[in-house]
């Protein structure tokens, strides 16, 4: 342990996301990698779904602002939850950024606090249909050689590096695993538990009741509580230029398979192949007890496209895996959940996991493109000056049910959405309504 410790004291300090683009530039390394990509999978209730966009533009004909967005959504209940997302999630996250926001540096800056943004006004929106299905959802934001990753529940997702370093981008919201999860959902008024049978006897997972999800965020569910939250938690990395991978998956590939056995089950072969293989692997090992997703990302060199048609498939091959996957030691592997700002040839940016949209939602509202005054900062609707602002400007005790706080401005319908999340309750001035 104590080597550990003097081995993370070591590590430089976080570098500014400018510095980095501009080290970037400096160094010639201006030219966008190439990706590729592949999935697969094998359904068992049909609840799982994907999204692969690989060519978005946040400035329409300008292909400088290209990025690449990737997605597994992992469905309960029904699937409208999961096909909401995946048609929706997208466009409320875009939504969310500022409408003038400048270059590249301000828009990877503003982009984790539009991904929550964006999951929050998803849940609102889908859960106005009245449905009671929810789902996971991991969100990949691929733009150059920085990787951003929004999720809740339980999809993971696992960066794999040249370097020697396998990072897990996502945190399980499982109340079976996360402590503080557990806390939050009871301070909220939640009750979790295991599934009680006759006699008293407990079985499975813990749960939270009522509803009995296993997890502790989600995108709607709303038949379960307010203290499931859509709340995402957001990492931003940067990749070194030699480039990594990418592997997403849904629950019925990480139930079956470790992050390791994962990562090196397909190391050395192009993504499309990966994505099958490790979809074998968890199904030679467990059988196909859940729908299984995976979605791999390879993220290559410019200067290692590998499409030379000099080049046969074979040598192709070969170049990949020495460049990117070759096999480690499992002693190279880096451990997750480390806070150390930078790991070998990955530069850790941003990681931001908390259910608060107070702590969320506050960041970089110093940016010169922060929204309006009047506009909604989850919902992104403009509304008169003062309307619905009554219990922030000196309105009677009677005004509204609502505190004031210090996040940006929500309206009235999102201010309600943050304090059913919180746990909190309407005043009584509303009650004597």
């Amino acid at each position: 342990m104590a080597g550990a410790e003097r081995e993370r004291r070591k590590l430089p300090p976080a570098l500014p996301l400018a510095t980095l683009i501009g080290r970037e530039l400096r160094a010639g390394g201006s030219e966008r990698p190439a990706l590729r990509y592949g999935h697969a999978g094998f359904a068992k209730r049909g609840e799982d779904y994907f999204l692969v966009k690989p060519d978005c533009l946040r400035v329409p004909g300008d292909p400088s602002t290209a990025f690449s967005v990737f997605a597994v959504f992992d469905g309960h209940n029904g699937v409208s939850a999961a096909v909401f997302s995946k048609e929706h999630l997208l466009e409320h996250v875009m939504s969310a950024l500022p409408p003038d926001i400048g270059g590249r540096e301000e828009w990877l800056q503003a982009l984790p606090r539009a991904l929550v943004a964006g999951f929050v006004k998803a849940d609102i929106d889908f859960q106005r249909k009245g449905e009671v299905s929810g789902t996971t959802a991991t969100l990949v934001v691929v733009d150059g050689f920085t990787v951003t990753v929004a999720s809740v529940g339980d999809s993971r997702c696992i960066l794999d590096t040249q370097g020697g370093e396998l990072q897990l981008l996502t945190v399980d919201h499982r109340l079976e695993e996360n402590v503080e999860e557990r806390e939050r959902v009871t301070a909220s008024g939640g009750e979790v538990g295991r599934l009680n049978l006759f006699g008293g006897q407990e079985v499975g997972p813990l749960r939270c009741w009522p509803g009995g999800l296993c997890l502790s965020r989600s995108i709607g569910d709303m038949d379960v509580g307010e203290y499931i939250v859509p709340v995402p938690h957001v990492k931003q990395v940067k990749l070194s230029s030699v480039g990594g991978r990418l592997i997403m998956a849904s629950d019925g590939i990480w139930d079956a398979l470790s992050n390791e056995a994962a990562a090196q089950s397909c190391r050395g072969l192009p993504a499309e192949l990966a994505a099958k293989l490790v979809v074998k692997q968890a199904l030679k090992k467990c059988g196909l007890k859940d729908d299984t997703t995976c979605v791999v990302v390879d993220i290559i060199p410019s200067d290692h496209r590998l499409t030379s048609p000099q080049l046969s498939p074979k040598r192709n091959q070969n170049k990949l895996k020495s460049l990117l996957f070759r096999r480690r030691s499992h002693s190279s592997v880096g451990k997750f959940g480390g806070k150390s700002a930078s790991i070998g040839s990955v530069e850790e940016l941003l990681e931001e996991g908390s259910a608060m949209l107070e702590e969320r939602l506050g960041r970089n509202l110093s940016l010169k493109a922060a929204s309006p005054p009047s506009r909604c900062a989850i919902c992104q609707v403009d509304q008169e000056p003062f309307e619905g602002l009554m219990e922030e400007n000196g309105g009677s005790h009677c005004s509204s049910p609502y505190a004031p706080w210090g996040g940006p401005y929500l309206c009235l319908e999102c201010r309600k959405k943050k304090d059913a999340m919180e746990g909190k309750r309407p005043s009584c001035s509303t009650a004597c309504r």
